[in-house]
């Protein structure tokens, strides 16, 4: 029996959770095993990274990568959920400003800097998601994180005082907070009318599938990438296929490169990955092996 297993890349419409994404193509793939990396809120669209079967224990390191997203912010209204998806709590005038003013106040929020994520949000405290708190009329105290901002850019909307930006960010980065944070450094409120991730790592969503294509196949999986795309952030090394046989079985290796990092994927000779070993040592331990393409898992 063969198994289902690799890179999926998905093009989320608006008004589904992620998680509606991954139930409906496991009822695509017949397969229980798929997970993403990174969470999109349901109003927002664009890249979810999917891995499918086997794969899955490699997501999370396509999770730690940085993330692009482009969208529109409304000035002069603040929501209880930062975006369009909830009910206005707010209005203030909002001041005349230039692109030059506006994307100033952008600049001062580049870098790293902490932030604290949203009440409505799908993070759990002592067992229970935040948006279910929020629901209650429930605020409590959330923990601040750590986050960095590579580049963030605005321009005139099409609408009176909507403004579309584009910002490249690190993983774990709240969109409608920072533009809420950028809307208060203004002198006004605002929220999310749109947000859209283009990019994840070296992810594009100009390579995604909708749901609808992927229900059209009728060979589902042949639209899977090969593992290896998922540990892409990762130093490599090509095993000989004695080594290969030694990982497989679990023994660790002794190699002659130097890796800055401690864990490194391991391909075989024709560039399949066979898996990632971590550092122990002076020697490298099989941490994740994946089955020879072909062979159930």
């Amino acid at each position: 029996m063969t198994t289902s297993s690799g890179l999926l890349l998905i093009d989320k419409p608006g008004g589904l959770t992620s998680h509606d994404v991954v139930a409906r193509l496991r009822k695509l793939f017949n397969e229980r095993r798929i997970g993403h990396a990174g969470t999109l809120d349901p109003m927002a669209t664009g890249l979810l990274v999917v891995a499918v079967g086997p794969s899955t224990r490699l997501l999370r390191f396509a999770q730690s990568q940085s993330k692009h997203y482009i969208g529109t912010v409304r000035l002069g209204e603040a929501t209880d959920s930062l975006d369009a998806d909830g009910i206005v709590v707010a209005t203030s005038e909002v001041p005349e400003l230039s692109i030059g003013q506006v994307n100033s106040w952008a600049g001062t929020m580049l870098g790293f800097q902490s932030q604290v994520p949203p009440m409505v949000s799908a993070l759990k405290v002592e067992g229970r998601r935040l948006h279910e708190l929020a629901r209650e009329g429930i605020e409590v105290e959330r923990a601040s994180r750590d986050i960095v901002i590579d580049s963030f850019t605005l321009t005139p909307g099409e609408l009176k005082g909507d403004w579309d930006f584009d910002v490249v960010c690190s993983v774990g980065t709240y969109v409608r907070v920072l533009l809420s944070d950028l809307s208060v450094k203004m002198g006004t409120v605002g929220h999310l009318t749109a947000l859209r991730r283009i990019a994840s790592g070296s992810h594009h969503v100009r390579d995604a599938h909708s749901l609808e294509e992927l229900s059209a196949l009728s060979d589902v999986a042949s639209v899977l990438s090969s593992p290896v795309h998922l540990v892409e952030g990762l130093e490599t090394r090509n095993l000989e296929v004695a080594d290969v046989v030694k990982m497989r079985m679990g023994q660790r290796l002794g190699l002659d490169e130097t890796f800055t990092g401690d864990e490194i994927a391991a391909l075989d000779v024709e560039g399949e990955l066979v898996g990632v070993l971590r550092r122990r040592g002076d020697l490298w331990k099989p941490e994740i092996v994946l089955a020879p393409r072909g062979n159930g898992q």
